[in-house]
């Protein structure tokens, strides 16, 4: 890390006040979305309930990209890079497609609810934990195997491969956008005419988190790629000096923030598996180091002989964290 340090430029001059501003902004993000994406990542996994849901497994595989999207805002935002062809500095896009995993496993997810929804018994039949895994697992591998093949090639062709893939990408939104209609559509008529149950509930929660995260997507990420179709289109478009100052890409890396977000209001389950998980204990190891201060073995030495108290003093003195526990044994 030091080496990369000392070869990669940072991102700003500094020459003004507002590149302080835009600095403390990129570490508080990425550190806000790994901690955030983080958190559901890991209470999604140490909960079998949730494991269990397809819904779920889906969510899991978006907040895997959200973390290491966070994580990658350390670099992308903190030093001079630039992606593109040619580069300065990249990656080779592979930090900046953790969000194109995103938009194919929200796809995916969005006909996963709408079998759910109209299809049940086909459903429950064929669409299994396994099938979701591969699902998922495939969002990864078509992803990366792309950048893989124009990691290899030369620039022209790895130019027109990505120029293809922006067409691609531009007929997955549709896909998206319509989708997200149809979803709308069920929710509002389909659902209204079942039994109240469980499995109604679950099935409005889980369309209403589509929704809402596909809808966020789409507004935060459109204006990112309408540029990029603009500059391959009329070679005009916005020009920005690196990523750190790339409004747009700044808008779309901020999914990583909003999806975690929406799904942690959206779901009770997941919101108390995340509190439970990782946040409960964070406060209540917080919580236990205040108690664990030595005034309050101090104010209690008075009732403990002067030769005693003094063993107990100098203890508490050189182990702080362990000294209200043998403080009440001795008590004992």
């Amino acid at each position: 890390m030091l080496a990369l340090n000392l070869t990669v430029p940072l991102s700003l001059g500094f020459t003004h006040p507002e590149d302080y501003l835009i600095f403390i902004f990129h570490i508080l993000f990425a550190t806000s979305s790994a901690l955030l994406a983080g958190s559901v990542v890991i209470g999604i996994v140490s909960t079998r309930a949730l494991r269990s849901q397809n819904r779920f497994l889906f969510m899991l595989n978006t907040s895997i990209s959200d973390t290491l999207t966070g994580c990658s805002v350390f670099y992308l935002g903190l030093f001079d890079v630039q992606e593109g062809y040619p580069s300065r500095n990249g990656t080779f896009y592979i930090l900046p497609s953790f969000l194109g995993v995103n938009v194919l496993t929200f796809v995916f997810a969005q006909f996963d609810r709408y079998l759910a929804v109209c299809y049940p018994f086909f459903y429950k039949r064929h669409i299994t934990r396994g099938v979701v895994f591969g699902v998922c697992a495939l969002c990864w591998v078509y992803t990366f195997s792309i950048l893989a093949v124009q990691s290899v090639v030369p620039v022209a062709s790895a130019a027109q491969m990505n120029a293809f893939g922006v067409i691609v990408l531009q007929a997955i939104v549709a896909v998206k956008v319509l989708m997200t209609i149809k979803l709308y559509m069920i929710a509002r008529h389909q659902l209204s005419r079942e039994a109240p149950s469980s499995e109604k509930e679950s099935k409005k929660e889980s369309l209403r988190i589509i929704v809402f995260v596909v809808i966020c997507f789409l507004a935060l990420w459109s204006p990112s790629f309408i540029n990029i179709s603009v500059k391959y289109v009329t070679k005009t478009g916005l020009m920005f000096r690196n990523e750190a100052t790339n409004v747009f890409a700044i808008m779309a890396r901020f999914n990583a923030l909003s999806t975690p977000a929406l799904y942690i209001w959206g779901s009770p389950a997941l919101r108390a598996a995340v509190w439970s998980s990782v946040w409960s204990k964070v406060f209540k190891r917080r919580k236990t180091r205040l108690i664990f201060e030595p005034i309050c073995v101090k104010q209690c030495l008075c009732c403990i002989p002067n030769t005693q108290s003094n063993i107990i003093e100098a203890y508490c003195m050189t182990s702080p964290l362990k000294m209200h526990q043998r403080f009440m044994l001795f008590l004992n």
